[in-house]
């Protein structure tokens, strides 16, 4: 039996992320504040109305119709960023990092965030900064094969992803010291 694609059940449930079944232990989108909305609705507002100044009649709506939708889907394509963490993972955005990987975790306040995104950052760092959302987290990564050295990411509640960090890490290195 195949499904509509003409791939096999098992292949769908081979290709399916595993993490979509996972209960996730902390979850953040980091959408646009709501005082961030009126600015580009205003914009596309003005827009369009200079756009119906010139064009009298049944057109003068089109700009309406089209920039003020546009304005919306940019504000949440903006915000569609997410932070998951598992029991093994921890995903922000489309990438993901294996807990196993994950050294040290330090919080980036509001107050520190300039330095630690200007002159102290390296240029291979994994960065994903939202203006928006105040403090970030710092995640040192331990594989030897990567060339990351750490991961840099906004985060609203910044404190419970490290303590829930640092408890799943222990949770997994104790399953890993039962197992051997």
């Amino acid at each position: 039996m195949t499904d509509s694609a003409g791939t096999a059940p098992s292949e769908v449930a081979a290709t399916r992320d595993r993490t979509d079944s996972v209960m996730p232990i902390f979850q953040e989108r980091l959408r646009v504040s709501w005082w961030a909305w009126p600015l580009p609705l205003l914009g596309a507002g003005l827009m369009a109305m200079q756009v119906h100044m010139g064009n009298p009649g049944l057109r003068a709506w089109l700009p309406y119709v089209v920039l003020m939708p546009l304005a919306v889907l940019g504000m949440v394509w903006l915000g569609r960023v997410r932070v998951r963490l598992s029991s093994d993972e921890i995903h922000v955005g489309k990438a993901h990092l294996p807990l196993r990987f994950v050294g040290e975790v330090e919080v980036v306040t509001s107050d520190q965030k300039r330095k630690a995104l200007g002159p102290e950052l390296d240029p291979a760092a994994f960065v994903v900064h939202r203006p928006w959302v105040g403090p970030m987290l710092w995640m040192e990564l331990t594989d030897p094969d990567d060339p990351t050295p750490y991961w840099l990411f906004s985060v609203r509640d910044p404190e419970r992803l490290k303590e829930s960090i640092l408890k799943a890490k222990a949770g997994e290195l104790a399953a890993v010291a039962e197992g051997s």
